[in-house]
């Protein structure tokens, strides 16, 4: 939050607003970057995300989350009677919420996709409205 000052500072949040001293330095030398390192890692601000890298998290991230899938199916195996209409199935309890969940994401990507057909129709339109023609 603070920089580098000249002044004292009291504990209480009065930093002195005096110009910095042409003799003293205002960052240590030892924050001086090194010459062989990026400007970011001598920064100390590491090494910015790759795609790679975040497919790999993205990657372990939906193993975890199938494996525990798999736990929640394996653990509810009694048999769930669903009736749709005309139509009845058994299938097990962990398959059949399963299904809902899977039922109710597909209903909210499709709205989302909606909402982003939506918005891009406006921006072209509104792209449409501010180019100028060519005289």
């Amino acid at each position: 939050m603070s920089t580098a000052t000249n002044g004292p500072n009291d504990g209480y949040g009065s930093e002195s607003r005096r110009p910095p001293d042409p003799e003293r330095p205002a960052t240590p030398a030892s924050a001086e970057p090194d010459r062989g390192l990026s400007a970011d890692v001598a920064r100390g601000k590491g090494i910015k995300g790759t795609r790679t890298g975040a497919i790999w998290t993205g990657l372990v991230v939906g193993i975890i989350v199938l494996l525990l899938l798999l736990v929640f199916v394996l653990q509810n195996l009694d048999e769930a009677t669903l009736e749709l209409f005309a139509w009845e199935f058994t299938l097990p309890l962990g398959v059949a919420l399963l299904f809902a969940a899977l039922a109710g994401a597909a209903i909210i990507a499709l709205a989302g996709a909606v909402r982003i057909l939506q918005i891009r129709r406006a921006a072209h339109r509104q792209r449409l409205l501010t180019e100028t023609p060519a005289p």
